[in-house]
């Protein structure tokens, strides 16, 4: 089993920067691929971006450039800092782990959200 807990999220201008956090518990940390999702207002779920266990990262097309993610599998903690905010960016965002063998865009685990709001 494993939980994830997110932090960081909040209110902020268009052009900002935020990092969220994401605190996880549970075995094999270190063999787990890593994500975060959102769900926008209009209540779609979207990709954002994963680490795979060797640090490799993949991002959305409508985050590269502005977004990393990273991890610290020391502390069981992953990151993703949010750069050049859009209001479009404004979700609910969720950190998500997946299972070696599972497929990266169904991950097994969710934590319960933060929401990130982007004022215009």
């Amino acid at each position: 089993q494993v939980t994830l807990v997110e932090s960081g999220g909040g209110l902020v201008q268009a052009g900002g920067s935020l990092t969220l956090s994401c605190a996880v518990s549970g075995r094999s940390f270190g063999t787990t691929t890593m994500g975060w999702f959102r769900r926008t207002p209009n209540k779609e779920r979207e990709f954002v971006a994963r680490i795979t266990w060797n640090d490799m990262t993949y991002y959305a097309d409508f985050v590269k450039g502005r977004f990393a993610m990273s991890r610290d599998d020391a502390n069981n903690m992953v990151y993703l800092r949010m750069n050049s905010l859009k209001s479009e960016d404004t979700a609910v965002y969720y950190c998500t782990a997946t299972r070696m063998g599972s497929p990266w865009y169904n991950p097994d685990y969710w934590g319960q959200g933060t929401q990130v709001a982007v004022s215009s």
